[in-house]
């Protein structure tokens, strides 16, 4: 199955609620992920430019879609971004049909 990684930012309400009544959040990471076929790996808070991260396994792109969209219009967060993960295996399979591609730069010769 394909790997996702998640980023995203809590609302400041958000944070003032969980900060009056602290809750793991994991837990609903994972329901909402196994509701999809899918598998939580991890779930971290940090520092920077996002709030948390959390690295999940779902079936498919439409699977891993429909949990960002629930999460994302759930109004708990300021900002969700989902990434799709390759393996290094499939990097390599794609490295080698990029010779395929036959891309030719801007302003390059077709000869």
């Amino acid at each position: 199955m394909p790997l996702y990684l998640t980023r995203f930012n809590y609302t400041p309400e958000t944070w003032a609620m969980l900060i009056a009544h602290p809750e793991d959040r994991r837990r609903a990471a994972q329901a909402y992920i196994e509701s999809v076929g899918g598998t939580l790996h991890g779930f971290w808070y940090a520092f920077g430019p996002y709030d948390g991260v959390n690295l999940w396994e779902a079936p498919d792109n439409v699977s891993m879609a429909a949990v960002a969209l629930a999460i994302g219009g759930g109004g708990a967060l300021s900002s969700i971004e989902t990434t799709v993960l390759l393996t290094v295996e499939e990097t390599i399979d794609a490295l080698g049909r990029a010779q395929a591609v036959g891309y030719r730069a801007p302003g390059a010769s077709d000869v």
